[in-house]
């Protein structure tokens, strides 16, 4: 089943990188860098070396034209790497947008008056439709903008949004009202009302949302660059503080020389936090991007963190935990009759019943004993379903067969003869209740031939995800209309950790409400107008493309596919985007200890020459050690590009065990590379120097 989003590009694809190093020179203005305060003030260090560069070619400056050269060239290096990390992060997504864009075209549509599908139309273009017109949209017409169909039913291709290849069915009236500008009406005509002008569609939504343009820093990516600036501003104070330092300390012993501008620069830019301020920005807007390959739009970053933070989750059991349409599993016989009796009476009762139960029950009767009447005989009355006898059935030769609820057929029976009711009909009828299935009850004329187990079919796979979601530490609760039994039942095999039965839209709104109360961060999923209210109210809302328009307002997550387990893929993203954050940063900061070892003797060598001793890596020269720092530093950051595009891959554990693992491989790691990344470039540049 082909997707509409394309496949993921490699991160060393050649038409990305062209793009992106176009669009990281771009991005070195300073009115645009200066989102990005800590990578401004690199680009600040970055000219001043280049004045000092200047000035040791003019032969007043302190430090040899080549030092001050090769810094220069590295620091830019390093804001550039940084551009150049934002720039392909956000290439990637526009990439998807522009394979959007291509979908959308303005197609002509025939506007109505009114509601009325009968009155006559008028051709306008789809940008010249507004909130609130009416449309008739006939076979093989595309619709033409986002609206929910107040007259008809329809089959409606929507692979140009969700790229599934099945038609769906689309009609007024239900929780299946709403269409997306830009599908196409198979089979079938409808009178569309349009709820959204343009500009302002699902699939004008996606490409702004998908091409970042729009995107806020979350709350945590707020804090971090906070943390972040902090850092910055205090290594500029230690660094403003050498300068002063060092001049005294010659004047005082008449040792060495003072500490040059241009390795004051360089110290600053080693210990600043540059890796993570560097690659902040592009593990944001990767976030997204990995969700839209996973057909998930997030109307915001911030929902996608939250959802790495969701503790309860709450799903609807039809369409959700369940296929939704209910299935025959077994033929149970009452009385004297026989399990084929009953199969037979049963297969009679439903041949002029086309719904899904039915179509099950002349199945299962042809798998269990090979009955294969699938036409109604010439002589077949069918009777069809109604709310007031709850019974449906065929007449043919004579005689009545009927299928229903319990009561409803009991009493039918009674109607027609006076005969006694099975005795074990009762017993079999709680049983199957109490099984969370439903019984359908069979008779022909005023025989009462036994019991249809009618049951939800749980999806297969489902209590596998909710295993995973569990071990991530989140609590599932199914949302049912069912009564207390049905919905227990359910639960038990679909191993979700509570239900909520006979629930209402209020008991969905106050059961969130409580959670929140109480601490917790809710995710809901849901597609139905009812569940509109509990959606804006939860902190991650998940929305099924199938659902209604009310429900995917509400929504801060559009799941284009409407695979509601999907959720377990968003918070596994939200996890990734908080983890590599976290890794990262880690690594950033932990990585200063080896340029405190690199850096700091040989800026002040020559002063203070018992410092000599923290040289552990051996360096050749101080020069040479300089520049290894800074070198490092700059090279460092293209290295963890793909870590920040792909994200740090996640596994369910507690958050403890999470902390230590973190600590082991990104803390003691972020020690460890640029000792050896450092001394390997020195041992490379003291070639030259």
């Amino acid at each position: 089943m082909s997707k509409h989003i394309p496949e993921q590009k490699s991160v060393f694809d050649p038409a990305l990188l062209r793009a992106a190093f176009i669009e990281s020179v771009k991005k070195l203005d300073p009115r645009l860098l200066w989102r990005n305060p800590v990578m401004l003030c690199v680009e600040i260090a970055s000219v001043i070396t280049v004045i000092t560069f200047i000035m040791s070619l003019t032969g007043t400056g302190r430090e040899p034209a080549w030092f001050t050269g090769q810094v220069s060239v590295w620091l830019w290096l390093t804001v550039l790497f940084a551009t150049f990390a934002e720039a392909l992060a956000e290439g990637r997504g526009k990439a998807r947008a522009a394979s959007l864009r291509k979908s959308r075209t303005d197609v002509t549509a025939r506007q109505l008056p009114s509601a009325d599908p009968a009155a006559k139309t008028t051709e306008v273009g789809a940008t010249q439709l507004r909130k609130g017109d009416h449309i008739l949209v006939e076979t093989n017409e595309t619709i033409a903008g986002d609206g929910e169909i107040v007259h008809g039913a329809a089959l409606v291709n929507e692979s140009a949004v969700t790229g599934e290849s099945a038609p769906v069915v689309r009609e007024s009236g239900g929780d299946r009202s709403a269409v997306t500008g830009g599908t196409t009406v198979v089979s079938g005509s409808v009178v569309v009302r349009i709820t959204a002008d343009p500009g302002e569609t699902f699939l004008d939504r996606m490409i702004s949302l998908i091409e970042g343009a729009k995107r806020r820093k979350t709350p945590n990516e707020v804090a971090l660059e906070v943390l972040l600036i902090a850092l910055t501003l205090v290594f500029l104070l230690v660094c403003a503080n050498i300068s002063p330092l060092s001049i005294y300390s010659v004047a005082a012993t008449g040792l060495g020389h003072p500490v040059s501008l241009t390795v004051l620069v360089a110290l600053f830019v080693c210990l600043a936090p540059t890796t993570i301020a560097a690659l902040l920005p592009a593990i944001g807007i990767a976030g997204m991007d990995r969700l839209c390959q996973k057909n998930v739009i997030a109307l915001s970053g911030r929902a996608i963190e939250a959802a790495g933070d969701v503790n309860i989750l709450l799903l609807d059991k039809t369409g959700t935990i369940t296929h939704g349409n209910r299935e025959a599993v077994e033929f149970i016989p009452v009385g004297s009759h026989s399990e084929r009796e009953l199969a037979e009476a049963a297969l009679m009762a439903s041949l002029a019943d086309e719904t899904p139960e039915g179509r099950s029950i002349v199945t299962l009767a042809h798998q269990r004993f090979k009955l294969d009447q699938q036409v109604m005989p010439a002589d077949g009355e069918p009777v069809e379903f109604s709310a007031g006898t709850r019974l449906s059935g065929l007449n043919t030769a004579g005689r009545q067969y009927r299928k229903g609820a319990a009561d409803s057929l009991i009493a039918f029976v009674r109607v027609l003869s006076g005969e006694a009711i099975p005795a074990d009909l009762d017993q079999v009828v709680d049983r199957v209740a109490r099984a969370g299935a439903t019984p359908l009850v069979v008779c022909c004329d005023t025989e009462i031939f036994g019991v249809v187990n009618l049951k939800d079919i749980v999806k297969t796979g489902i209590q596998e995800r909710f295993c995973q979601l569990r071990a991530m530490g989140i609590r599932t609760v199914m949302i049912t209309g069912d009564n207390p039994l049905t919905a227990a039942a359910i639960a038990a095999e679909a191993q979700v950790d509570d239900f909520l039965a006979q629930a209402t839209p209020e008991d969905k709104l106050r059961l969130i409400k409580e959670s929140q109360d109480a601490g917790f961060m809710v995710a809901m999923t849901g597609d139905g107008t009812n569940d509109a209210p509990a959606l804006a109210q939860a902190d991650v809302a998940v929305a099924m493309n199938t659902g209604t328009q009310a429900a995917r307002e509400a929504a801060n997550i559009i799941d284009l596919d409407s695979n509601p387990t999907k959720l377990l893929d968003i918070v596994e993203v939200g996890k990734q985007i908080l983890m590599t954050r976290g890794n990262l940063t880690t690594f950033s900061i932990s990585n200063d200890i080896a340029k405190y070892f690199a850096i700091i003797p040989a800026a002040l060598l020559s002063i203070y020459p018992q410092l000599g001793a923290l040289n552990i890596m051996h360096l050749a020269s101080p020069q040479s050690a300089i520049l290894s720092a800074v070198i490092f530093n700059a090279l460092v950051i293209p290295f963890l590009v793909p870590l920040a595009l792909r994200g740090t891959k996640f596994r369910p554990m507690p958050a403890e065990k999470l902390l230590i693992s973190n600590l082991l491989v990104y803390g003691v790691g972020g020690i460890i590379v640029p000792f050896v990344g450092i001394k390997a470039i020195d041992l490379v540049v003291g070639l030259f120097v």
